[in-house]
């Protein structure tokens, strides 16, 4: 195998690694729990090597261009924000190793000063999707944990929020009083995820009422685990989209995650009266590291 160059996704938890070929094929494939969280910064390298080491060539420098919370403050070496509007990658920042065979790149995240709000990880899946789309002009949605919707348009990034709802839905279900009455599984085709998004979006305002119904409805008459669990999740997506109906009401949709969040999300945005289009979030980052080693290392 001759690696030609290394893909990196470092986040807070985990860590993926591609070794790539000359023409941007995937060779292999690495991945641990090293995430940014656990680790101080003189470890990062080590790490890195545990995963793709096997990749390297004595003799030959084979670059690393990394995305993510590894360029974090905290990370192996910050790389400082870019300002929106702006493309979705700046010039990346290159780091000191001490294995010879390799060379290392950290890309930029994004900073918005008004109202305040950063991503990192996410602007290299925008990246990507603009790689592949490169005409698009609308909003990009990126749920998960932090939930992102970037406004973009001429090749940029004009604007994005950042909504907690991944982060409040975890807290409720596994630490609040609704622990006691939300289970099973995800909510599939649960047709109460649909109800409590019409409910969200009509009267957002209501929501910590709603949410404490959900407990409340669960003692006085016995609910279906299931059912809370597609109601909060359907409560919280829904106020999410309440928040944002701005953005994409009228405008195209495109989401970019794991395709069955993704597949929740267009449901949620249907019951809006909007349709999405979906694209894998694994495929965009990898897409959009790709984009930046060829405009900035290659």
């Amino acid at each position: 195998m001759t690696c030609a160059w290394i893909a990196v996704d470092w986040g807070t938890s985990n860590l993926r690694a591609w070794a790539m070929d000359a023409g941007g094929g995937v060779l292999a494939t690495g991945s641990s729990g090293d995430g940014m969280a656990g680790l101080a910064r003189d470890q990062f390298e080590g790490r890195l090597l545990a995963v793709a080491g096997d990749w390297l060539t004595r003799g030959k420098i084979t670059p690393a261009v990394a995305c993510g919370m590894v360029g974090a403050r905290q990370g192996w070496a910050e790389a400082p924000y870019s300002a929106v509007p702006c493309a979705p990658h700046g010039a990346p920042v290159a780091v000191p190793t001490t294995d010879p065979r390799l060379a290392m790149h950290i890309l930029p995240g994004l900073k918005q000063l008004d109202p305040p709000d950063v991503m990192r990880g996410e602007e290299t899946q925008i990246a990507g999707f603009m790689a592949r789309h490169p005409g698009f002009a609308g909003v990009l949605c990126l749920p998960g944990t932090h939930s992102k919707w970037a406004e973009v348009a001429g090749g940029a990034v004009r604007r994005f929020r950042t909504l907690m709802t991944g982060e409040m839905f975890a807290l409720l279900a596994g630490s609040s009083v609704l622990c006691h009455s939300v289970g099973g599984a995800d909510d599939g085709e649960n047709p109460a995820f649909e109800a409590a998004v019409a409910e969200a979006l009509a009267a957002p305002d209501a929501l910590p009422a709603r949410l404490f119904a959900i407990r409340a409805a669960d003692l006085l008459t016995g609910t279906d685990p299931a059912d809370a669990r597609a109601r909060l999740s359907g409560l919280l997506i829904g106020a999410e989209l309440a928040a944002t109906r701005a953005q994409w009401s009228g405008a195209p949709v495109a989401l970019l995650g794991a395709p069955r969040l993704g597949a929740l999300y267009a449901r949620a945005l249907a019951v809006g009266g909007a349709e999405a289009s979906l694209a894998d979030g694994a495929q965009c980052t990898l897409d959009g590291l790709t984009a930046a080693y060829k405009e900035f290392v290659a």
